[in-house]
């Protein structure tokens, strides 16, 4: 892989789980150490874990209007990844439009690149048919209207800027943390394997590797759906996971039953049905999924 010249520093915008992952890969890596990046989070505990790892790392809120983003562009050659999540209501992402004003009044430097995590849930439903990213995107619910905003904002600021941007359309993550055990435990319904629909995965080891070459590799710009390229059913997944973890397998009803009661956020999972391609990231990223299909083995809590 040629390298991105981005040495100097590196902005990690909304370092939770994934965020963390990407330090410590980074950190891994000849040449680049905790004084080359900085994190923005919003809570003291995000911030206290970020510090515990050397870096520079600063609690922001971006959802107040007296927020203020540190000034962390002090070089031309600052690589971004923006992790921030859009906020939970509205149909814009409130938090892109602020974290893009602050860049662009005052400062001295602009990013050099640009890192993107969006969804692929922009896609809607297409009713289970494959996907690529010259799918239109027919967002179709609340939280995929803010993340078709976030991209549409990054899009414009970067196209302004002259400033490559890579767009990470990332399907279900899933792994050490990010198994539905609490669900399967709390003993709450599935919907039945033929009323299942089509969903998609990432492992979280092979996101955080895509971010890192997404980052700095120096021909990688555009869209790019983030998935295994197997999709199964979510009822597939779900009796998976609690087969992995010897957990008892959740109860089964039907699509109908579900709509009683279930809530109203899995439903709307419910409704989306898709297979997402992702022959684009395997044909342009100089890599090989380390889970490029679901098993017990990369399932299990304690082996992820």
């Amino acid at each position: 892989m040629k390298n991105f010249d981005v040495s100097n520093h590196i902005v990690i915008a909304g370092c939770g789980h994934l965020g963390r992952k990407v330090v410590d890969s980074l950190l891994s890596r000849r040449g680049i150490t905790a004084k080359n990046i900085s994190t923005l989070v919003k809570t003291e505990q995000s911030r206290d874990l970020c510090v515990e790892k050397g870096c520079e790392s600063f609690a922001i809120n971006l959802d107040k209007q007296d927020s203020v983003v540190p000034s962390l562009f002090k070089t031309a050659d600052t690589l971004l990844y923006y992790f921030i999540p859009p906020p939970r209501q509205g149909r814009e992402d409130s938090r892109a439009r602020e974290f893009i004003s602050q860049l662009t009044k005052g400062r001295s430097f602009q990013p050099k690149k640009i890192v993107l995590i969006s969804t692929t849930g922009v896609y809607g439903n297409c009713h289970g048919k494959w996907v690529d990213e010259m799918s239109p995107v027919n967002p179709q619910v609340d939280r995929a209207l803010r993340r078709v905003d976030a991209e549409q904002q990054f899009q414009s600021y970067s196209h302004t800027f002259k400033i490559p941007l890579v767009i990470l359309r990332v399907s279900g993550i899933y792994g050490a943390g990010k198994l539905p055990l609490r669900r399967i435990r709390a003993k709450i319904p599935i919907v039945r394997k033929e009323d299942s629909p089509y969903s998609n995965r990432i492992h979280i080891d092979d996101l955080f590797e895509i971010c890192i070459e997404a980052g700095f590799s120096e021909h990688i710009s555009g869209i790019y759906n983030c998935a295994d390229g197997h999709p199964t059913t979510m009822y597939d997944y779900f009796i998976k996971v609690a087969q992995a973890n010897h957990l008892p397998e959740p109860q089964v009803i039907s699509l109908e039953q579900a709509r009683k009661q279930l809530s109203a956020g899995m439903l709307s999972y419910m409704d989306e049905s898709r297979r997402i391609d992702n022959k684009k990231l395997l044909k342009y990223f100089n890599l090989r999924l380390k889970h490029p299909e679901l098993t017990l083995e990369n399932l299990r809590e304690k082996l992820c």
